[in-house]
């Protein structure tokens, strides 16, 4: 226990101690998140294709077992199958290894998403503005996830490119420390991650179930 505590804490040391970044990567995720929102409300079809493809991609492949849980109105195992997606996927391939990769590539990656998230979901119509209503705090939350681990993108490539910035003699030693970040963020990115998955989980079967029966 008290390993893990000290985990979480240099996690939040990290977030204190690079602020500015975080506290501006929150603003240009959201930001594009309601960006997309409006071009959507502006021009409805973007959505209509968007959630057609989304649809698609549900029903056939590695994310059809995720969809068939919620489906079936399995609270437990679409919140297993929600963290794993989003944390493995959603977090770490899309976002974390890119930028270990190609610096500050995971940054633009989680641009893209929040950007995509904003055309997809925004609230058009008497459906969507139910189904956003609960489900806001969910694209809060695991929008949260992502920004951290944007965070963690962010510093890898910025201690890599210019390590005498934070005091670091070289490139490796600055990469070796943005490894090392990474992995410290993920302690919260998994705890922010975990919280969404049960309460999506939760909220989409319960919205289903409401339109289901109105």
């Amino acid at each position: 226990m008290k390993a893990i505590m000290k985990v979480f804490r240099r996690a939040i040391e990290t977030l204190s101690s690079n602020r500015r970044a975080y506290i501006g990567l929150n603003i240009a995720f959201y930001g594009l998140v309601l960006c997309g929102m409006a071009v959507s409300m502006a021009y409805p079809s973007i959505q209509e294709r968007l959630l057609a493809l989304i649809r698609s991609g549900l029903s056939k492949g590695a994310l059809a077992p995720v969809r068939d849980a919620y489906a079936g109105g399995n609270t437990v195992a679409a919140s297993v199958l929600t963290l794993a997606v989003n944390g493995l996927i959603g977090a770490f391939a899309a976002i974390t290894l890119p930028s270990l990769l190609i610096p500050f590539c995971g940054v633009v990656c989680g641009l893209y998403r929040a950007g995509m998230w904003g055309l997809a979901l925004a609230p058009i119509g008497h459906k969507m503005q139910i189904v956003m209503l609960p489900h806001s705090l969910t694209l809060i939350l695991e929008g949260q996830a992502y920004v951290l681990a944007m965070l963690g993108a962010y510093l890898v490539g910025k201690w890599f490119v210019a390590p005498h910035s934070a005091g670091f003699a070289t490139r490796k030693q600055g990469y070796i420390a943005g490894v090392k970040v990474n992995l410290g963020l993920y302690s919260l990115i998994l705890a922010v991650l975990a919280v969404s998955a049960v309460y999506e989980a939760i909220e989409v079967i319960a919205v289903k179930q409401f339109l289901a029966a109105h």
